[in-house]
């Protein structure tokens, strides 16, 4: 993790509930993610970006089952790897993944059990998730994130 200060942290802001909020951004899409921990940072990243593709993910069944282990160098290069997989899914099975058991994780290596299916609709579709400015911050509340995507 790169450690640093939030930027944000000078604000008194409330982490959302869900643990994401879409972020306006010039180009593509941009997804602020939050978490207690690193598990926790990336199953609310898991579930934001299929947020992002699906207009209503409680209409997604859990009828598909995936488990997903990945190796990186550091926790940023793992979470676009992370998120990289999910989108490949959802570009070449159509399959969202919005139910995430994190098995293990540290900022080098991921286990997990994801489950999902296929959505009626699309709202977009993820090309790419991108290093653009990513940093894994630590905050006072724990980590944050954000991640642009390419669509």
């Amino acid at each position: 993790m790169s450690p640093g200060k939030d930027p944000a942290a000078h604000h008194s802001q409330q982490t959302p509930a869900t643990g994401f909020e879409i972020v306006e951004h010039t180009a593509d899409w941009a997804l602020r993610v939050y978490g207690a921990n690193l598990g926790e940072l990336f199953a609310n990243a898991a579930r934001g970006m299929a947020a992002l593709m699906v207009p209503d993910l409680a209409s997604v069944p859990a009828d598909h089952e995936r488990r997903v282990t990945l190796e990186a160098f550091d926790a940023e290069t793992l979470l676009v790897d992370w998120l990289s997989e999910l989108a490949y899914w959802a570009e070449d099975e159509l399959l969202v993944f919005h139910d995430v058991t994190l098995e293990a994780i540290s900022p080098s290596h991921l286990a997990a059990v994801v489950r999902g299916g296929r959505p009626a609709e699309f709202t977009k579709h993820i090309k790419a998730v991108t290093f653009h400015d990513l940093a894994i911050v630590e905050t006072k509340s724990g980590l944050t994130a954000t991640v642009v995507f390419d669509v």
